[in-house]
């Protein structure tokens, strides 16, 4: 029998801006929420997902997260379904779902979100707080045109 498989990439847009805290330990922990569309025959459906991204190591993936995205910009996130229980100050016993973060990619052009920090709409693989360079547009499409210096890597 094989193991279990928990893995999640969704696709969405900020509903706010991301909210950043410390736990005890002091390591960071971003929280943000993303809406999702769905079109359906009687019209259009959207769906909110609550995420976390964790700094963990040499990885800032919270600092990131809150330091690059903003209310309205498109993001591809990828990690793990996460089920938390927890009691309320009033004793109620409640459930929360969300995504703990292992990547995140801002898929919006630079400056093309109203508000969004300069720099903002690269992609990151949240290892370093510096966007990877945007894609290259024009030219021949090969590689013959490209300037060893303009690797962003």
């Amino acid at each position: 029998m094989a193991g279990s498989y928990n893995h999640i990439t969704l696709v969405g847009r900020l509903t706010k801006d991301p909210e950043i805290r410390y736990v005890a330990s002091g390591s960071a922990v971003c929280s943000f929420s993303i809406a999702i569309n769905r079109r359906t025959k009687t019209g259009d459906e959207a769906m909110f997902v609550d995420c976390v991204a964790w700094n963990s190591g040499a990885r800032n993936l919270a600092d990131v997260c809150n330091n690059y995205l903003h209310k309205g910009m498109t993001v591809l996130v990828d990690g793990r379904l996460a089920i938390r229980e927890y009691t309320t100050k009033d004793g109620d016993k409640r459930k929360a779902t969300e995504v703990v973060l292992n990547d995140m990619q801002m898929l919006d052009a630079k400056g093309s979100v109203p508000g969004s920090a300069p720099g903002a709409g690269g992609a990151t693989n949240g290892s370093s707080d510096r966007p990877y360079a945007p894609a290259r547009t024009g030219g021949s499409g090969g590689d013959d045109d490209m300037d060893e210096g303009e690797i962003p890597f």
